[in-house]
């Protein structure tokens, strides 16, 4: 299991916090795309709008998940696409959950999750990298969307997070 110490500005932290940000950045950019854009997809990414935005934030949900011990929900990916703003409110709700993870982990562990439907050890620090990696590289799938529908994509850099 995860160890926990009381600390608020991790370093760590602060690469989730980022994380969250750009996807609710995000997400506020898609919110008033019509269906016929949600449901757009472009050569190299990995499916829709739609699709890749809910795919972001039930995969954030089953890190969360995994690394607090929560029961697993039914992968969001499988039920009925509800809105933006519900997407919105889980993508605030499992990021802060990982961030408050992330700074209060203060040793590499082994935990018990679910992949692919098997039972397997990861380390928490794996679990960690693929939360920060999975989001930037499918926010980079929305973006290149958004492109080519011509759409200014929301700027969700580092450099744009330290501005706000």
């Amino acid at each position: 299991m995860v160890q926990l110490v009381e600390t608020e500005d991790s370093l760590l932290a602060q690469f989730f916090l980022h994380n969250t940000w750009a996807n609710l950045r995000l997400l506020d950019a898609c919110k008033g795309l019509t269906d016929e854009q949600l449901d757009t997809t472009a050569t190299g990414t990995m499916g829709t709008i739609r699709n890749t935005l809910v795919h972001i934030v039930g995969a954030e949900q089953r890190y969360l998940a995994s690394l607090t011990g929560q029961p697993r929900e039914e992968p969001l990916e499988r039920k009925p696409f509800t809105s933006i703003a519900d997407l919105r409110e889980r993508a605030r709700s499992s990021g802060e959950g990982l961030a408050e993870v992330a700074a209060r982990t203060t040793s590499e562990g082994i935990i018990e999750t679910t992949w692919q439907g098997q039972a397997t050890q990861v380390k928490i620090s794996t679990l960690l990298i693929q939360a920060i990696n999975h989001g930037a590289e499918h926010r980079a799938h929305v973006n290149t969307i958004l492109t080519q529908l011509g759409i200014e994509p929301p700027r969700i850099d580092g450099w744009a997070y330290s501005e706000r």
